[in-house]
């Protein structure tokens, strides 16, 4: 009889090392084991469709990759839909190509929240008018 190891599906290596949970902004995307400083942590993912389709569509996991494309993030199986703002972030995506990747910029324990920053435009049209929820502001107050 032959041991053959069954590999393990993308969700589930995912499940392995995130966890979604509550955060001080609603659901949060929380880590279940340590990750370095630069280490790719996932993938952004979704339909690719065109900044106009974004633009009738409307939605908050709209990824803007370009003038022309958008990521449409709102599928349940894109975790990485679940990293919130935060003023002072632990992570960063980063584009590449039609690709969205997102990497830590600092160290991160098991246990932290993911987030990064989601940029003037989006913090301007849509967290300001209700106020930040990130742990970094409510430091601050």
């Amino acid at each position: 009889m032959t041991n053959i190891k069954k590999q393990k599906t993308k969700k589930e290596r995912l499940e392995e090392k995130f966890r979604v949970g509550r955060s001080s902004a609603g659901l949060g995307l929380f880590a279940k084991v340590s990750f370095k400083r630069d280490e790719k942590l996932l993938e952004y993912t979704g339909e690719m469709i065109t900044g106009e389709e974004a633009d009738r569509r409307g939605g908050k996991y709209l990824f803007e990759i370009g003038k022309k494309h958008v990521i449409d993030g709102k599928e349940r199986g894109n975790i990485a839909r679940y990293i919130n703002h935060s003023c002072s972030p632990n992570a960063e995506p980063e584009i590449d190509g039609r690709r969205v990747f997102v990497y830590a910029i600092k160290s991160i324990k098991e246990g932290d929240e993911i987030t990064y920053n989601y940029g003037k435009e989006y913090y301007d049209d849509y967290i300001k008018p209700h106020g930040c929820r990130c742990e970094a502001k409510k430091h601050l107050r």
